[in-house]
């Protein structure tokens, strides 16, 4: 039981520094785009991978709570909180790119770019700053 819970665990971390990766690849991948619809290829082919990373996530974590009884500590609120925060800007994040980028009109992909790099950016500090609170 011991030996299914650390690799759980060590799942889990090695799903958070991939998701990391993916969230800093992803505002790599804004701020050189000069075309909308280059850009709205490749983040069909990157938004999948950072939704199964989340449930990856999800999934470990929901794993490890049960091998823990359900014990909800501040912790393990904290990462729920977290993960269902993610997944709306992510959301939020295609949607705006749904809505804002008629080609026709002038300045919709700058106007994207910057609620974008908020949402990525608000996504980084989350992951940075929980992953930190579980290392201390």
């Amino acid at each position: 039981m011991e030996a299914m819970y650390t690799m759980g665990l060590e799942i889990h971390y090695v799903g958070v520094i991939v998701l990391m990766g993916i969230v800093l690849f992803n505002i790599t991948m804004l701020s050189l785009s000069k075309h909308v619809v280059r850009y709205a290829k490749r983040m069909r082919i990157v938004m999948p991978i950072s939704a199964s990373l989340i449930a990856l996530i999800l999934f470990t974590g929901m794993i490890m709570m049960a091998a823990k009884h359900l014990q909800f500590t501040m912790a393990n609120s904290a990462m729920i909180v977290v993960a269902i925060t993610m997944i709306v800007l992510e959301a939020k994040r295609y949607k705006t790119l749904k809505r804002r980028t008629d080609i026709t009109r002038e300045g919709a992909f700058d106007s994207y770019k910057e609620k974008a790099f908020r949402y990525l950016g608000i996504e980084a500090a989350m992951l940075l700053v929980i992953s930190i609170w579980m290392l201390v």
